[in-house]
């Protein structure tokens, strides 16, 4: 149950937080940016260390690509032109919402028939911003919905990429629909015409959750080198 309250806990966070950004102020943005942290830190209380190192690895990748998606590139752009404070530790709750939905029973129990969901609608989503009906133009969401395939297909953690379609959509469709950010209407490297949100946005989100799992354990190795070789310094000394 504890996977399933972290995921209920996470996609309320998200609606709840978006009704506050509605007409937000800076000093607001920070509030909710302080109780994420606070939310973060309790979440992760019961996690191992092997997830809350991915935890920290998603949050600090997450952040630097947000400044240069964002800031640099204009790739989307949020309401103050700024990265708001809740946003790193959100892409930690993010992360841990789909690391907890991949372990839980319903993940587990069912893996094909969320993979066929997932593929399904997601896909049709992709077909749709490309199709000109009504008057759309998503070509960026149908090459990310074609990336996450691949990362379907050969990652380390299908699951994960699975389970982060749902809380990913659900913040992009929330957040979009409330204006706290915006995607350009022309994808800024490409030049290609992109939806708000592209249809297959979910694809950065894996890339994050891609580099947290694969980071995590070098990350715990060269901190435990690093702890062996402080002790054998100070048992010198």
């Amino acid at each position: 149950m504890r996977d399933y309250g972290i995921a209920a806990f996470t996609f309320f966070s998200v609606a709840v937080s978006s009704l506050f950004e509605i007409s937000a102020s800076v000093e607001r943005q920070q509030l909710l940016g302080a109780f994420a942290w606070m939310f973060l830190g309790a979440l992760l209380l019961g996690e191992n260390r092997e997830t809350k190192a991915q935890v920290v690895i998603a949050v600090l990748f997450a952040t630097i690509g947000e400044h240069f998606a964002s800031i640099y590139m204009g790739g989307y752009t949020y309401r103050f032109e700024n990265v708001p404070a809740y946003v790193p530790p959100g892409h930690g709750m993010v992360y841990l919402t789909a690391v907890a939905l991949a372990r839980s029973g319903l993940f587990v129990r069912h893996p094909g028939k969320i993979a066929l969901c997932v593929v399904g609608v997601w896909g049709t989503w992709s077909l749709w911003g490309i199709s000109g009906y009504p008057d759309r133009g998503d070509w960026v969401g149908a090459l990310l919905f074609s990336i996450f395939l691949v990362w379907l297909i050969i990652g380390r953690s299908p699951m994960v990429y699975l389970a982060a379609f749902f809380i990913t959509t659900w913040l992009e469709l929330i957040g979009t629909a409330v204006g706290a950010w915006k995607w350009a209407s022309i994808d800024p490297l490409l030049g290609w015409p992109q939806g708000n949100p592209p249809s297959g946005v979910g694809a950065w989100y894996c890339l994050v959750d891609a580099v947290a799992i694969g980071g995590a354990g070098p990350a715990l190795y060269g901190m435990k080198r690093l702890r062996d070789w402080s002790r054998s310094f100070g048992a010198l000394k």
